[in-house]
Parts: C-alpha cells; structure tokens; sequence
C-alpha cells in the first residue's frame, strides 16, 4: 500500500476503535439507568427513528408496560417518565448503527479505489461479521429480560455481549497497530511474553466478572473494604462447595472472586514492569511500559470506591469510569503485548 492509502485505513481504523469504546461506555450507561428493556422490539431501520408524537410515544410505552420491569419496578411511570429511559436505549442502538455506517462506506470506497491489499480485505470483512455477531448477541441479552418475570437481562448473556464488545475493539486495534506502529529498536525483548498473555486473559476474565458485578448488582453483597462484611474470607464462601453455579449466580462468590482476581492482576502487573525494564531505554516504550502499572492501581483505587459507595447514587458514576479505565488497561496490556512480539 502507498503511504498515504495506509494512513487514511489507519485513521479510520483508530475512529472505529474510539466509536466502539463509546459504544461500550453507552452500554454501560443504559445499564446503570436501567433502559436497557425500553425498546420491546429489534427494527434494524425502522427503530432508527423514535416515536414522532404522542400517540406514537404510548403505543412503545403500552408494549413496555407488558414486561415485568414495568410491573414490578417501575409502576409509577408516565409516558413522561419512559422517555427518559427509552433514550438511552435508543441513542446506544443508533450508535450501533453509525459504527456500522462508518466501517461499510469507507470499506467501500477502499475497495473501489483499490486501496486494500487481499491480505488485509480478509481480516477486515471478518470484523464486520464480529460486528454483526455483536449486534445479534445484543439482541438476545435484551430477549432475555423481555417476559413477565424478569426485571433486567440475564447477567451471563451481558457478560458474553460485553466480551464480544472488547474483543471487536482489541481486533480492530491489532489491525490498527499493524499497519501504524513502526518497529522500535529494543536490546531486549521480556524473557516471558507469556506473562503478558496471561495477564490478558486474566483482566478479560475480570472484566466478564465485572459484567457479572454490574448484571447482578452483587456489589450490594458487601459493600466494605479490606475485608468482606468482616472477614477475609466469608464463611459462606468458605465452608461451601465452590461450583460453576455458585461462581457465576451466587453474589459474594462473584464479588470475592471479582476482588481476588484484582489483587492477583496488581500483582502480575507489577512483575511485568519489573520484567520490561530493559524497556527504559526508550521514553516511548518507557511510558507505554509504566501504563499499565498507572492504570491497574488506579482501577483497583476506583473499584473500590465503587464498592464503598454501592448504596448512595454516587456509585454510578465511580462504576462507569471504573469500566472505562478498565478498557484502558486492556488495550495498554494489548499494545504492550504487539510491541513486544513484532519483529524489528
């Protein structure tokens, strides 16, 4: 590719990956106001508009109003009301839509003015199929949460759409860093790059487990920190057989769990900053190699304050920037983890 095609792919590249984190932080948004049941039904193109008068506006509201989430939580709305949290619903489903919009036109005119190498149309037509599988997934977690005996989407289902989410970011970010990030000369590359893979695979299985925290509202389960309700380990935990059932539906197993892999990852994390610091030769690689140890303390420190404010409306906000900075340190783990295996 001629230089100047690579840097319009690039650019666009790193605007999808910036559209997706939006993405994910509106998710998260329509999570903590609970809008995620708002709209009943899954119309592709006709859903982009929202009801255009009053009549319109009741006859969404009626549909809603036949769900559990109506009957049991929230009785007491108006039309007025519903407005409020069919919004978020509607602006999280329209975002969808424009990331679908900004990664087909480009691709195709990419395409005509034959600017894409073979190598690469394939990588790029299958993040559109895990666009697309995002997409679906997404509507069979709202499903889950539309009957008459469910107040909010099954917490595995938000697990599973939040992962496909990272895992279309961190795809569409390798691509980016491929065709953008020079080789940086290193004298040594980490004895164990293995250590950071498995430090990604651990903060995704922390970052499934925070979906599980925030599906279930199993902050609520213990909301004291060092210790869980007065003790290290509680005795429920302790003194029961440890299963899949119990690890993903009881709610102090999911946050000691939550908790756990916390301290593990600043541990592992830490020992990955001392592994890299042959890295020091280079302020470039310096900074990227101290990002991770910045933002793992700092997620720890949020997540806590997450937990000690789980019962006054403040949490909200400690929540969302404690999935945000989550997403940061995944994808500096994920650039961490290019650098070091890219050939120079």
């Amino acid at each position: 590719m001629k230089v100047k095609d690579n840097k319009q792919i690039v650019t666009w590249l790193y605007f999808g990956a910036g559209t997706i984190i939006i993405q994910i932080l509106l998710g998260g948004i329509t999570r903590l106001t609970g809008s995620g049941l708002s709209i009943t039904e899954w119309q592709p193109l006709l859903g982009t508009i929202p009801p255009l008068n009053q009549s319109a506006w009741q006859t969404s509201f009626d549909k809603y109003k036949e769900i559990a989430q109506f009957h049991i939580v929230n009785s007491h709305f108006t039309v007025e009301d519903y407005k409020s949290i069919f919004f978020w619903e509607w602006l999280h489903r329209n975002w969808a839509r424009f990331i679908g919009i900004a990664f087909l036109f480009p691709l195709i005119y990419f395409l005509i003015r034959k600017k894409i190498e073979k190598k690469l149309l394939f990588s790029l037509l299958f993040l559109f199929i895990l666009g697309l599988l995002q997409a679906i997934i997404g509507w069979i977690m709202v499903k889950s949460g539309l009957n008459d005996i469910n107040i909010k989407v099954n917490h595995i289902r938000l697990s599973i759409h939040f992962v496909a989410a990272l895992i279309l970011l961190c795809y569409t970010l390798w691509l980016a860093f491929s065709l953008s990030l020079q080789p940086i000369k290193m004298r040594h590359r980490l004895r164990f790059p293995k250590l950071n893979i498995l430090i990604l695979i651990l903060v995704t299985l922390q970052m499934i487990y925070g979906a599980f925290m925030a599906g279930t509202n199993a902050a609520l389960a213990a909301i004291t920190w060092p210790d869980m309700n007065g003790f290290a380990i509680p005795p429920q935990i302790s003194f029961q057989k440890m299963n899949l059932i119990r690890m993903t539906n009881d709610l102090l197993t999911i946050q000691f769990i939550h908790r756990t892999l916390a301290y593990v990852i600043c541990i592992l994390v830490l020992t990955l900053y001392i592994k890299s610091s042959t890295w020091k030769i280079n302020s470039t690689l310096s900074f990227i190699r101290l990002s991770p140890l910045l933002l793992v303390v700092t997620q720890c420190i949020i997540g806590i304050t997450t937990i000690l404010n789980s019962i006054n409306g403040h949490y909200k906000s400690f929540a969302l920037l404690h999935q945000f900075t989550g997403i940061l340190l995944l994808i500096s783990l994920l650039l961490f983890l290019f650098l070091n295996l890219k050939k120079t």
